[in-house]
């Protein structure tokens, strides 16, 4: 929690200063990528905001009402994030490019506004480094590649993080691109296409987070390889014979429960199933990052309680 928080606040911070320079920028130049731009910051920085809320929602103690933590609500508030990001900066991107397109713009001195891109991409550039660096330390603890483990993570604020700055860099290249096309042909079609082409980015980084937090919120289970290194661990317990049932669910992010319906062997006393519980859960524990509750039913297999 405590990585994902500085990620978050880090992310947060580059957003909103680039949203004010980028605003600037637009007004002065009168550019339709510009704004957009101004737009996708400021939206990110929203994002950042509830992302914020997402963390310290989620790291909140277990309680009475909420036995199992508060791990689901930094899934909801994530979720809340991807929509602004939809909303504030998809929406108004392809709306306003496509405007630019219909209407034509008249672009000012367009200094200021390479400048700011230069910053930005320079500032965003830091962001990503931060979380790409929490993203390979975690990475290391799972034994997992980068890649793989930013594309099942649990952790959806630094999801969200690496997709947005990513989005962010790729976005700024759309603009200049879009800039300079319009500079040198005089045509709006380049800015307005630009505008347009940075708000489809942002609806696919939006719909993709949605995606993977609605997924998380009704009950997403761990990954088969996961799950398989779970068995394996079961199963090496000298006193199982067999997992009848296996089942694992993410409360939060990070936050891993496994539930096991366990076939001990018939020698295994009642004193003997309770310590090879208790040497299960430890091994768990142990060996998976992540696994916060541990439940094992003994349950003989359908042969042999015929």
């Amino acid at each position: 929690m405590g990585e994902s928080l500085g990620t978050v606040v880090v992310a947060g911070a580059a957003n909103l200063a680039i949203a004010l320079a980028k605003l600037v920028a637009g007004l002065i130049s009168g550019s339709a990528a510009m704004l957009s731009e101004a737009a996708h910051s400021a939206a990110d920085t929203v994002t950042e905001l509830l992302l914020l809320v997402s963390v310290r929602r989620a790291g909140k103690p277990a309680d009475r009402r909420h036995p199992f933590g508060h791990g689901s609500a930094g899934f909801l508030w994530a979720m809340t994030a991807a929509v602004a990001t939809l909303v504030g900066g998809a929406g108004f991107s392809i709306t306003h490019g496509w405007h630019t397109i219909i209407h034509g713009e008249q672009l000012e001195d367009l200094r200021l506004s390479y400048v700011v891109l230069a910053v930005s991409f320079v500032m965003e550039g830091v962001s990503f480094l931060k979380g790409l660096s929490q993203l390979r330390a975690e990475a290391g603890r799972h034994g997992v590649g980068p890649v793989q483990l930013a594309m099942r993570t649990s952790d959806t604020a630094l999801k969200a993080v690496l997709l947005e700055d990513s989005a962010a860099l790729i976005g700024l290249i759309l603009a200049a691109i879009g800039l300079l096309g319009s500079q040198l042909t005089g045509s709006a079609v380049w800015d307005g296409g630009a505008s347009i082409a940075i708000g489809l980015l942002l609806l696919a980084i939006a719909l993709s987070l949605i995606a993977a937090n609605a997924s998380l919120l009704i009950g997403q289970a761990a990954p088969p390889q996961r799950v398989t290194e779970i068995r394996a661990l079961l199963l090496a317990q000298p006193e199982v014979d067999d997992v009848v049932e296996l089942l694992t669910m993410y409360l939060g992010p990070g936050s891993l429960l496994v539930a096991a319906k366990v076939d001990f062997c018939d020698e295994a006393t009642v004193a003997g199933v309770e310590i090879a519980c208790d040497e299960i859960d430890r091994r768990l524990r142990e060996h998976i990052p992540g696994i916060t509750q541990v439940f094992l039913d003994p349950t003989p297999t359908r042969r042999r309680a015929s």
